[in-house]
This record gives structure tokens, sequence and C-alpha cells, in this order.
């Protein structure tokens, strides 16, 4: 393995900091919050996590914010995640990979649609106010 120069080091910095507002950008009301528990972990949360990742920057989405948490009570159904996008209903996932990941920017985040079968927790219709 060849040794890192004083440059590599500033570049790889000036990456990670980028990557870290993108995730931690405390202006933005929409975020996906994985649950990194042991149990998601171990289910492949860490795999989803960089997923959403990558789904976000492929299509050019700045504006949301991709946290971590500690278990989310769900063990049955890791990796799971939760959805808060405004004017929409915040949404547990179940069972998310890559590709369910993937399908939650696409249809929730892009195109404001739920994925049914994937869901594990939403409030219930007759108290989301329209």
């Amino acid at each position: 393995m060849s040794k890192l120069t004083l440059d590599d080091l500033r570049k790889l910095r000036e990456e990670k900091t980028q990557e870290f507002s993108r995730r931690n950008n405390e202006q933005d009301k929409s975020s996906i919050i994985i649950g990194m528990g042991t149990c998601g972990i171990a289910a492949g949360a860490k795999e989803t996590l960089n997923a959403f990742i990558e789904a976000l920057d492929t299509n050019g989405l700045t504006n949301v914010k991709v946290k971590q948490t500690g278990c989310m009570g769900s063990c049955n159904v890791e990796p799971t995640v939760e959805v808060v996008i405004p004017g929409m209903p915040t949404v547990v996932y179940g069972n998310v990979d890559g590709t369910v990941a993937k399908k939650i920017v696409l249809k929730h985040i892009i195109g404001k649609e739920l994925l049914d079968d994937h869901i594990q927790d939403k409030p219930a219709m007759d108290i989301i106010e329209n």
C-alpha cells in the first residue's frame, strides 16, 4: 500500500467534509433515519445507508438529511428506515436493502408516493391533515 501525501489527505478531508455536510444539513426538513442498532447492522443497515447516499447523489438531491439512530424496535424487519418529508406522513419502512432504498428515493422522496409493500408504521389516516 502506498503512502498518502499531504495533498492526498487534504483531498480526502475535503471529500469527507462535503459528504458530512450533505448528510447533516440542519436547515433541511426532509430526512432519512436509518436504524443502526446491532440488529440493524447485522441485517445490512450499513449497506442500506450507503445505498441511500448513492441514490441521493445520483439523483442530485442535496436537501435530504441522512441520519443514523439506534434500534427502532422492529428487529424482525431490519434494516428499518424512517422517512420524513414535508407534506407527507412520516413512515417507517422495513426490510430496506439497497434496491428498496433506491425505490424509496425515486418513489417516496421524488415521486411523493408511499411504498405500501414495505411500510411498517405510519400515522392513522384520520389524524393526517390535508
